[in-house]
Formats: structure tokens, C-alpha cells, sequence
């Protein structure tokens, strides 16, 4: 099996271009901040204390996770509940960052479903520490990042794109506030990665870029 582990900061365009260039390879895209998130929403729903850690791992046990492929990509169930676009939202993804993703009992809990998906396909994974945690002998390592201005527009497209109001100086402070959570995650990049800075450069140029190491890889 082949792995491709795309690390780097919130907004930088992670999921979008790994959606793309699994298309392209034929591989199989695992959003694994998805799954963070639907922990985060589970806790939201279910009353428990974002800001307690000892109660966010008491309930654990009740988070029933599956992840569906078909046309569409992946597609996120919490309890057989589609959860895919109720995840996305500016409230559950600042609890999955702020309070969620950095306890270590959920990072444990998530570790083998990950790691399992990777034994039986060729994937491309994205996230924060994919490539020195979850997927440490991925073929291909690459670090994605942009500014913290052209993350921020780029989430407020994205934000007016499904409907919600984007105030762009809010969410430029959101973004700068969740690299300062996410900085000892962003600080593990590993030695062998691939290091791609997407600032000035389209869309297609990225997947490019990625699919052009990917099958030198394979070579």
C-alpha cells in the first residue's frame, strides 16, 4: 500500500487538495480532522464541558465513529448519523482545535481507526501530525502551508461559498489564533517532508505538484 500524509496549518487548502489529488491517483482521501470534529459536535450535542478534559474522556465511550466512500468522497457518520456538513461549521471546528484534538486519550482513540484505513488502500491523509504520528513511513510526507492572510480569505470563500456570513478580520484572528494552539502539533514537521508553500499558487497548481511527487514516489 502506497501513503500519502499531508500535514500543515488550519486553511491551508489540505482537504481540498488531497480530495483532488486522491482523484487523480486513484487513491483513497481520509479527512482525519473530520473525525475530530465529529467527537467535537458529539460533545457539543451532548452538554459535556469542552473546557474539562476529564469529561470529555469519560464520554469517549459513547462516540460511535464510521466513515462512508462513495462518488462524493468521504462521507462522516456519528452514531450512523451523517454528520459531514454539521461538522463544518466555525463553532464545531474551533472546539475540535481549541479543546478537542490536543487531549491525548483522544488522539489514542482515533490512532487505530487512522492507521487501519492505511493498511487496506492506497490513501491520501491530512491533517496535523499525520506524517510524525498517524502515518510516521508514508511514502510521501508533504507539508502544505500558505499565510495566515491567504488561509483567512480563503476560509471566508469558503464560509460565503456554504451560506454563512464571513467577516474576513474575524476570521484572519481565528486563523492566527488556531496556529497558536496548533503550534506544537505544526512545530513536528518531519524531517523528510516535503515542505510547499501554496501562497501565490492556483489551486491546480498544488495538486500538480503533489501528484507529480506521488507518482515519482511510486516510480
Amino acid at each position: 500500500m502506497f501513503a500519502i500524509a499531508i500535514d500543515g496549518p488550519a486553511g491551508a487548502g489540505k482537504s481540498s487538495v488531497a480530495k483532488a489529488a486522491a482523484r487523480e491517483l486513484g487513491f483513497t482521501y481520509v479527512d482525519t480532522g473530520a473525525l475530530y470534529r465529529t467527537i467535537a459536535l458529539y460533545m457539543i450535542e451532548s452538554g459535556v464541558d469542552l473546557e474539562d478534559p476529564k469529561a470529555v474522556v469519560a464520554a469517549l465511550p459513547g462516540v460511535e465513529i464510521s466513515l462512508n466512500y462513495g462518488p462524493d468522497g468521504q462521507r462522516t457518520l456519528l452514531g450512523g448519523r451523517d454528520v459531514s456538513e454539521a461538522i463544518r461549521t466555525q463553532e464545531v471546528s474551533m472546539a475540535s482545535s481549541r479543546w478537542v484534538a490536543h487531549i491525548p486519550q483522544v488522539r489514542a482513540f482515533l490512532l487505530g481507526l487512522q492507521r487501519s484505513l492505511a493498511e487496506n488502500a492506497d490513501v491520501i491523509m491530512d491533517g496535523r501530525d499525520i506524517g510524525s504520528v498517524i502515518l510516521p513511513g508514508a511514502q510521501l510526507k508533504v507539508f502544505l502551508t500558505a499565510s495566515a492572510e491567504e488561509r483567512a480569505r480563503r476560509r471566508s470563500a469558503q464560509m460565503e461559498g456554504a451560506g454563512e456570513k464571513a467577516d474576513y478580520e474575524k476570521v484572519l484572528r481565528d486563523v492566527v489564533q488556531r496556529d497558536k494552539q496548533d503550534a506544537g502539533q505544526l512545530e513536528q514537521i518531519p524531517p523528510d517532508a516535503v515542505v510547499l508553500d501554496s501562497t501565490g499558487l492556483s489551486f491546480r497548481q498544488v495538486v500538480e505538484r503533489i501528484t507529480a511527487l506521488a507518482k515519482s514516489r511510486q516510480a
